[in-house]
């Protein structure tokens, strides 16, 4: 825990934003070091220095470093997104996971169905097999079967088109 570290003579970054004397016991100190000043701006621009201040003597001294890394995660979110903060991206994330576990389902069905397709296909000519595949590896059904030479300009719907090597 950062509060039993030995204390170098330079305030804390608290004390140097509030252009106060720290005090060997400021309650600041062993959370905002004067080497991340950044990190008590955040936290005195949403909060304040008195909010912080009673919030941190509200906490047990155990926990107290949780809380200050949860007052500049919640500070950081405000200044990006005023309006939602954390919730903001709390609910992206919500959405990014539905998102991810949405994909996850339609990737193992993909698998069972070609699990089954080469199941039952497992006595089939390869070239059949192909056929019965949802995605033809061989012939993906975009080119119509046709064979491109490597020199030849195509036009594919509308729009010239760099030429095609299949």
């Amino acid at each position: 825990m950062r509060s039993q570290e030995p204390r170098s003579t330079s305030s804390c970054s608290a004390c140097k934003l509030l252009k106060r004397r720290c005090v060997p016991n400021c309650l600041f100190a062993p959370y905002f070091p004067s080497d991340e000043p950044k990190k008590f701006v955040k936290v005195h621009k949403v909060f304040g220095a008195s909010n912080v201040s009673k919030i941190l003597n509200e906490v047990v001294k155990e926990q107290r470093e949780d809380a200050v890394n949860t007052l500049v995660f919640e500070a950081e979110a405000r200044l990006k997104d005023p309006v939602y903060g954390c919730i903001g991206e709390i609910a992206s994330l919500q959405g990014k996971m539905a998102q991810l576990q949405h994909d996850l389902a339609v990737a193992k069905a993909r698998l069972a169905h070609c699990a089954v397709v080469k199941a039952s296909t497992s006595l089939l000519p390869v070239d059949d097999q192909l056929e019965m595949l949802p995605f033809n590896p061989v012939y993906d059904g975009f080119f119509d079967g046709q064979v491109f030479d490597i020199d030849q300009t195509h036009v594919v719907d509308g729009f010239s088109e760099a030429p095609f090597l299949l």
